[in-house]
């Protein structure tokens, strides 16, 4: 029977596959049938494969399965290992840096804000007020917001007022600042024009109206020196701050104003208080939408100065247009009860920033306005020096007070005459006449005998030549000269070497001689108060403006000099001879108490050999200086002072009269009428004219009558005067 023809295929197993070979024109073998002579199934099915048949290749299965099944681990793994490491990561920013992340998604939402505290007030020993805040809208413009800086402010100034000064202020603050700082374009908006700006603020991108605390003076020149001002911090600050302490540069976050000058500088961080904080809700656009949190602001305490108002402002008006400086001191604990220098100048000018026109006319001015002549005006002593001489003659037994010298009018020393003014009467001199009559020969004779070097070891710890330690920074030191003094100053050989002539010129407070005017009434304090010596100071206490609580101002240690009282005494009385006998005698008579002073003309300007002082024909700013020391009253004295007129010519014409109101004042209630007040201002008075007036009826000096209502602690009921605790002292020494 003839079998169908289909395909026959052989099964080849091979290592790693299955195989199909088909053979032709053959059949198999039936099942289980024996083939003899069969090839072994390899060698068949290579034979095959030699012999051409077509072979087709099977996977391996099992293979197969397992290297899957190793890949799958693989994967699993490596998918374990990911979900390990999200894990990881999972917990480290949900767990670990929650508290950093929750902080930053409150920030997106929230913002802190500095609240700058009240500045602290300044007060005179009454308690009358010398510095204050008030409220105030400002319109600020931050200029890296703005595109267009002139335009904005041309439009700016469709709205509100803006005046040519105020654009050269802003000018000159923008010049100062980083272009990130909010700058005042105007200050002190009325209500109308802050309406007119907030309608049409959508306008003007980076420019906003605050309400801010702006600081006043309201007895505007009165005590400029003293109080001194704040004014915009500068690049300079800032870079200082950014040395500070980080709690403390904390604390001026937010505040753009600081001291520049007198007690505000000085006691800058007593005044400025601590910076609050506000935590706000703000929306997508960066605008506080409500609070959330506060931490107020802790207000600045208040200062409490030693100095009289009343007693400063009569002072300045005695000096009137011309130019000087007066301290007066409290020998028996240092505090300064007046402080002046005139010319003065407006502080409320610097608070936002000075104009061009008015700093250009303060400093430019001939008469230097903004220089404190009492802190750093330097100035020969004249014969204001000779009882410091004549007291360190006594105490290092140079020479006794009955030591006598013959004044012919002149002394020779190395082919040089040293000259004495004509109307000094000359003869014999003893130390007390020589003082009372400012004998020039007995000083140029003694200043010989003890020599430059004794002279300065003498007058050091008196405080000639030193650094006070008033509370008040830029003091001068002056110049007490010394052999090294002036090997220091000078370069050349022959400028650095001391000769014997310019010696004889010290006694009489010439030649290197330059103090200040507190040098001079801080030495005399010293000198009256038997050689103790207390720091001058012009605070007195800090008020806590919180508990209100007074706290005063821990003083320096008194320092003893030993001098012995019989020649502290033979001074005193010889400087009391001054008044009754002596130079300043027409200007003290009638006196209702006994003081002791001495007169000063100081040279301005060097003469030549052959030339003589003719005050008439010189130019005014060459003429002599008018000094003068005082203390009273004579027996424990309970104020020491100097004084000087510039180019105002012999001491007793124009510093002697201004000391003697100030000891009227001080000592029996009196203030100059008006007309001895005028007379005292040309330089024509010697005692009071006509009767003087009640000190305590005069009306305290009137604030601008467009002074703004100030902030702070609400003033007493009468005369508009803040309530400190009571003073620790008498306001007035007796």
């Amino acid at each position: 029977m003839r079998v169908a023809r289909q395909s026959r295929f052989h099964c080849i197993r091979a290592p790693g596959h299955f195989a199909l070979a088909e053979l032709g024109g053959s059949h198999d073998p039936a099942p289980g049938r024996p083939q003899p002579d069969q090839p072994p199934r390899g060698a068949a099915t290579r034979a095959a494969v030699e012999r051409g048949g077509r072979m087709t290749e099977l996977r391996n299965v099992e293979a197969d399965l397992a290297q899957f099944r190793t890949r799958v681990v693989v994967a699993g793994l490596a998918v374990l290992v990911a979900f390990l490491l999200l894990a990881i990561r999972l917990i480290y920013l949900q767990v670990i840096r929650h508290d950093d992340f929750d902080a930053q998604a409150e920030s997106n939402r929230t913002a802190v804000l500095p609240v700058v505290p009240n500045r602290g007030q300044i007060l005179d020993r009454h308690g009358r007020i010398l510095a204050t805040n008030f409220s105030a809208y400002t319109l600020e413009i931050t200029p890296s917001k703005v595109e267009d800086l002139d335009g904005t402010i041309d439009a700016l100034g469709k709205l509100v007022t803006i005046e040519p000064r105020d654009k050269r202020r802003f000018r000159k603050l923008l010049e100062e600042s980083r272009s990130f700082d909010s700058l005042p374009i105007r200050t002190r908006l009325t209500d109308e024009e802050v309406a007119r700006f907030t309608a049409q603020r959508f306008r003007f991108p980076g420019v906003d109206v605050r309400a801010r605390l702006i600081r006043h003076y309201p007895n505007g020149e009165t005590a400029s020196h003293v109080v001194g001002y704040i004014g915009r911090i500068n690049q300079r600050e800032k870079e200082d701050i950014e040395e500070w302490p980080d709690e403390e540069q904390a604390n001026y976050r937010g505040t753009d104003y600081i001291g520049k000058l007198g007690i505000e500088q000085h006691y800058e961080k007593e005044l400025h208080g601590i910076t609050g904080f506000d935590r706000v809700e703000t929306s997508a656009g960066g605008r506080a939408v409500r609070s959330l949190a506060n931490t107020p602001a802790t207000p600045g305490n208040t200062v409490v100065l030693a100095i009289d108002l009343k007693l400063q402002k009569l002072i300045e008006d005695m000096f009137g247009q011309r130019r000087g400086a007066l301290v007066a001191i409290d020998p028996r604990n240092g505090e300064l009860l007046a402080f002046v220098s005139k010319p003065t100048f407006d502080p409320n000018l610097f608070v936002e920033g000075i104009d061009v026109d008015n700093w250009k006319a303060l400093n430019e001015s001939m008469d230097k306005p903004l220089l404190n002549r009492a802190l750093r005006g330097t100035y020969p002593p004249g014969s204001t020096y000779k009882p410091f001489m004549a007291l360190g003659a006594l105490e290092l037994g140079k020479r006794s007070p009955q030591t006598i010298i013959n004044d012919p009018g002149y002394f020779m020393f190395g082919g040089h005459r040293f000259g004495s003014p004509e109307n000094e009467r000359g003869g014999p001199m003893d130390m007390r006449r020589a003082i009372v009559e400012s004998s020039n020969v007995y000083f140029y004779t003694l200043a010989n005998e003890m020599g430059v070097d004794t002279i300065h070891d003498f007058m050091a710890p008196l405080g000639f030549g030193q650094i006070t330690g008033i509370d008040l920074r830029g003091e001068l030191r002056g110049v007490l000269p010394s052999q090294d003094w002036k090997r220091a100053t000078y370069k050349r050989p022959e400028q650095q070497r001391w000769y014997a002539g310019e010696t004889v010129s010290l006694g009489i407070g010439q030649g290197y001689n330059s103090f200040t005017m507190l040098q001079l009434a801080h030495a005399m304090a010293t000198l009256v108060n038997g050689g103790v010596s207390y720091a001058p100071h012009l605070a007195m206490a800090t008020v806590d403006q919180v508990t209100r609580l007074r706290h005063p101002i821990p003083a320096t240690p008194p320092v003893s000099l030993g001098f012995k009282p019989e020649n502290v005494e033979l001074i005193r009385q010889a400087m009391h001879g001054v008044t009754t006998g002596g130079t300043a005698t027409r200007v003290f008579a009638g006196a209702g108490y006994l003081s002791g002073g001495k007169t000063g003309t100081a040279q301005a300007v060097s003469l030549g050999k052959h030339e003589r002082y003719d005050a008439r024909k010189m130019e005014e700013h060459q003429r002599d200086h008018s000094l003068y020391v005082a203390f009273a009253p004579l027996e424990n004295p309970t104020v020491a002072l100097a004084v000087v007129v510039e180019n105002a010519g012999f001491g007793a014409a124009s510093a002697a009269p201004i000391a003697r109101r100030v000891f009227d004042y001080l000592l029996l209630d009196q203030y100059p009428n008006p007309e001895d007040l005028a007379a005292v201002q040309k330089g024509q008075a010697g005692r009071p004219m006509g009767t003087p007036l009640k000190a305590s009826d005069i009306a305290w000096p009137t604030a601008d009558a467009n002074s703004p209502t100030p902030s702070g602690p609400p003033p007493a009921s009468e005369g508009g005067t803040a309530a400190p605790p009571p003073a620790t002292t008498s306001p007035r020494p007796r």
